[in-house]
């Protein structure tokens, strides 16, 4: 198997580069972890909650307690990541409220994390409800559609797109805003305007400073020597350092 590479210079705060990835090679960078090495997917999953949790405190600042935040959620791996940092948000005393694009749509892991989150404080909305409700949103966290795009985004992904971009409120996106191609960063159809851009593991070469906002990068556990792997071999010196979240600069 022969994996397409682009190369894209991203660096930390600190000066480290961190290599990019297509949406092929992190594909691959996931399978790897969960076929061969770990950590597996509910591992990976509840690291990107807990760090998507943590980014928005940080975003909100000292009135994070105070804001009205809606998490938009898929049902695949990155809808899981949002349903997991809803929870992390709820136990920490949070205003949340979750909305499903597909709720019975959920794949496995997700759908555990959504039984957790229905076991906490935080609220569920339906998207018809969302839509219709005039009640104020301070704070969204886009976790709709991640690395996973195919096509223009549609039906239920769609509307909610259209309805965060429409409220004026700022958001975090979750690995990559919805609607914006992880590989080329081309936008075939609405997508999430972005105020940050929290992604997982390696910064993908879709991430445009004019669609993502400030660009984080977040550390998921995977072991530095997975980046290694023949069909990778990606030059990789941990950016991390003692945070488990740094920020990321893209020089051309």
């Amino acid at each position: 198997m022969e994996i397409t590479t682009v190369t894209k210079n991203f660096f930390t705060d600190t000066g480290i580069q961190v290599p990019s990835v297509t949406t092929e090679q992190m594909i691959e960078v996931d399978r790897v972890a969960m076929e061969e090495t770990g950590p597996n997917l509910f591992q990976m999953m509840e690291n990107a909650g807990r760090n998507l949790a943590l980014q928005a405190i940080d975003c909100l600042g000292k009135e994070w307690q105070k804001a009205n935040i809606m998490i938009l959620a898929g049902s695949g791996g990155n809808g899981g990541g949002g349903i997991c940092g809803a929870r992390h948000l709820a136990n920490r005393g949070a205003k949340v409220t979750l909305c499903l694009s597909s709720p019975d749509r959920l794949t496995e892991v997700p759908k555990w994390q959504y039984h957790i989150y229905q076991n906490t404080d935080g609220k569920e909305v339906a998207i018809g409800d969302l839509i219709a409700s005039d009640e104020p949103v301070d704070f969204i966290i886009d976790a709709l559609i991640g690395y996973s795009l195919r096509a223009a985004p549609r039906g239920n992904a769609l509307e909610l797109i259209k309805w965060a971009n429409n409220t004026g409120a700022p958001i975090l996106s979750l690995d990559i805003p919805s609607g914006v191609d992880s590989t080329t960063g081309e936008t075939i159809g609405e997508y999430i305007h972005a105020s940050w851009t929290m992604t997982l593991a390696l910064p993908k070469t879709g991430l445009l400073i004019d669609k993502t906002g400030e660009l984080i990068l977040a550390d998921i556990g995977i072991p530095a020597g997975i980046y290694a792997w023949e069909i990778l071999q990606l030059s990789y010196i941990p950016p991390f350092g003692d945070r488990f979240r740094v920020p990321l600069v893209c020089k051309g």
